[in-house]
């Protein structure tokens, strides 16, 4: 059996499989958007699907910080809904 590939999460520091996560991705553009797939280019960072740690992350600033851009609301709001939508 194939081992999944860990990340950890921005929120609450928990490494998880890779298939668990949310992927936010910052392409050579410097678009930052949503990758569902997981397998856009680009730098990305991972969240849990849960509010909680997406709020930490909203409340540190953490995205920003390891993504080197601001982020507009508008990710967040996407974001919010991808989490509550499960």
């Amino acid at each position: 059996m194939k081992n999944q590939p860990q990340r950890t999460c921005m929120g609450c520091n928990s490494k998880k499989d890779k298939k668990e996560l949310i992927r936010i991705v910052k392409n050579k553009e410097n678009e930052i958007s949503i990758d569902r797939t997981g397998k856009q280019e680009g730098r990305g960072a991972y969240i849990c699907d849960d509010i909680q740690c997406l709020e930490k992350v909203i409340k540190s600033k953490r995205l920003e910080k390891i993504l080197d851009s601001k982020i507009a609301e508008e990710i967040y709001e996407n974001l919010r809904g991808v989490i509550l939508d499960k």
